[in-house]
């Protein structure tokens, strides 16, 4: 959680002096920013290329983690949170943004083989998590991995998940890029299923970071969650855990 405004350019300079090997590793991303918003016809596509410029340096760092023990920590930090919440072998999972299967590789061995359905927007991403999957010998699982251009999710059944997740998803997404997930994701969700997703919280204004990190308050989130028939609980137990986003918990309203 933070109050700051990180997009304040008095901030940016402040953290500068205080952190000066990070100017660099910024100045890159800036630029890459300006590229990419140049090339891309919309955030899906912007996104789709950070994912593969990232995923080519290292797919562990492309979902955000690192070093490899943080991929695993933060992999298993997902996973028993929701086995604490009453996640079964028989639940039916969707993980939106799946990444290279950080915390995809747990689920798929928890649950039941053909019950994991992973999506992301980067194919380049999906590629790494296949390798995932061989390394660590779950083919047998038969889990689902599938690009996306969007999060309609008109591909998929009526009222057949669980369970639905999406870590590190809305923290890189804009708000109406959020509100379409918001506003399809009720008629997959099976009677009594939930929909839980960290985010980038902030107690003072909501903004952005380049196009890459986007800031949101709880009751934002909360608020566009019930547009669409939906309740959003924040998760304060998941404030406990070594993580940097906050948790909401969508249900059927």
């Amino acid at each position: 959680m933070t109050t700051k405004n990180r997009a304040n350019p008095l901030y940016q300079i402040q953290y500068a002096v205080r952190n000066p090997g990070k100017v660099a590793p910024y100045a890159r991303r800036l630029a890459r920013d300006l590229v990419l918003r140049v090339r891309a016809r919309d955030h899906v596509s912007y996104y789709r290329a950070v994912m593969k410029s990232d995923t080519a340096r290292s797919a562990e760092a492309a979902v955000g983690s690192k070093s490899h023990d943080r991929w695993l920590a933060l992999g298993t930090m997902q996973f028993d949170y929701l086995v604490e919440h009453g996640l079964k072998p028989t639940d039916r999972m969707l993980e939106i943004g799946c990444g290279n299967l950080r915390a995809g590789r747990l689920f798929i061995d928890y649950l039941d083989a053909g019950n994991y359905y992973g999506i992301d927007i980067s194919p380049d991403i999906l590629i790494a998590a296949q390798q995932t999957l061989a390394t660590q010998g779950l083919q047998d699982k038969l889990p689902h991995l599938t690009p996306t251009r969007d999060l309609t999710f008109a591909f998929l059944p009526d009222a057949h998940f669980t369970v639905a997740h999406a870590h590190s998803v809305f923290s890189h997404s804009p708000l109406h890029v959020i509100e379409e997930c918001f506003a399809h994701i009720g008629r997959v969700l099976a009677p009594g299923g939930f929909f839980d997703f960290t985010f980038d919280r902030t107690e003072g204004r909501e903004h952005q970071v380049l196009h890459e990190d986007f800031y949101y308050r709880t009751e934002t989130l909360v608020k566009l969650a019930e547009r669409y028939g939906l309740r959003g609980q924040f998760m304060d137990d998941w404030e406990t855990r070594p993580h940097g986003q906050s948790k909401i918990r969508i249900t059927h309203g």
